[in-house]
């Protein structure tokens, strides 16, 4: 199980729509990763289980899309992933152990959207 490292990517506006079934699908071929997961791939995400790496379904909390062909968070993907962090949507299930390391990770994008997370509300 494991937590990806913060890439602290640039905002998308605020107001762009969130689709994370189609985020996915663009960041898919953005990253090369049509077969597979990779790095960039990965990037996309918050979580993902280590030991199936290789399996799409292994990957938890996009928040990123890809605009004008750059990887960017999007700020109602991030609002979506701290949602579900509080039981928005059924949760999410994660390992005990990686929540508040989950929680640090969107915390930071929510600092740089000049919000706090919902968890602090």
């Amino acid at each position: 199980m494991a937590v990806t490292g913060f890439q602290d990517l640039p905002l998308a506006d605020r107001d762009r729509e969130w689709d994370g079934d189609a985020a996915e699908k663009r960041v898919r071929h953005w990253a090369g990763a049509e077969d597979e997961p990779n790095q960039k791939y990965r990037d996309a995400h918050v979580w993902y289980d280590a030991d199936k790496q290789q399996n799409f379904t292994a990957y938890k909390l996009l928040v990123a899309d890809v605009v004008d062909g750059k990887l960017v968070a999007v700020p109602r993907g991030v609002m979506a992933a701290g949602n579900v962090m509080v039981g928005g949507r059924g949760g999410v299930d994660l390992p005990a152990r990686d929540r508040d390391r989950v929680k640090s990770h969107l915390a930071k994008y929510y600092a740089k959207m000049d919000d706090s997370p919902p968890w602090e509300d």
